[in-house]
């Protein structure tokens, strides 16, 4: 199907009519030079044989090119019919600390000696990439739980977002009962044999309103 993703630029077509009717004509005075031999060089230039054209003649190729420009700005697209998505059922939260001791640098990568938040964007992000079919999302958490992506089939955008987390970003302590409490609430509407949550962390409850036992009786 043939649309335009910006329709409304059309509502700027009449707008070299009213830039003529509402600005006023430049005074051109007095001829600066005058040349004997003018009439023969508009002659040559062609200026004269346009000038015998019809008003609208001289003014179609501005307005070819006004509308072309008009029709380019909109954005035309032509949409398919859309593809079905393989989805196995399963919604997946992926909840990760990113509080303080998440940045202590005793861990390994690659004979590399990393942080345990970069171990866990390596590994989880190469876990998300092979939950083809899955909706995926991801909570953040330190001193407060946040939703950083909602479930989603688009996999590689939640994996940028898992990238993209830092330090501190959430508090520096950990209210692990906070992000379980929320990503219950997130699945709650889901079916129960298709939900599952991913709880990545390195240390125990120590901030937040819900004890992470009573979050899980939810």
């Amino acid at each position: 199907m043939f649309e335009f993703a910006w329709p409304w630029v059309f509502a700027l077509l009449p707008l070299p009519w009213l830039m003529r009717a509402l600005l006023p004509m430049a005074d051109s005075g007095e001829p600066a030079l005058k040349v004997s031999f003018l009439s023969e060089l508009e002659g040559l230039s062609g200026r004269r044989a346009k000038a015998n054209l019809p008003v609208w003649r001289q003014r179609a190729p501005f307005l070819l090119i006004w509308l072309l420009l008009l029709i380019a700005t909109a954005r035309p697209q032509w949409l398919g019919e859309p593809l079905p998505v393989a989805a196995s059922g399963r919604d997946l939260l992926v909840a990760v600390d990113v509080s303080g001791s998440m940045d202590y640098p005793d861990m390994q990568w690659k004979s590399d000696e990393v942080s345990r938040l970069v171990l866990v964007q390596q590994l989880l992000g190469d876990f998300l990439e092979g939950r083809k079919g899955d909706r995926v999302g991801l909570i953040l958490f330190g001193s407060q739980a946040f939703v950083q992506a909602p479930l989603t089939y688009d996999r590689r955008t939640v994996r940028v977002w898992l990238d993209e987390a830092r330090i501190g970003i959430a508090g520096k302590n950990t209210a692990l009962g906070d992000a379980i409490g929320l990503a219950l609430k997130r699945l709650r509407m889901r079916p129960a044999t298709s939900r599952a949550l991913v709880l990545v962390t390195d240390g125990a409850n120590n901030a937040g309103q819900i004890d992470p036992i009573t979050a899980a009786r939810l």
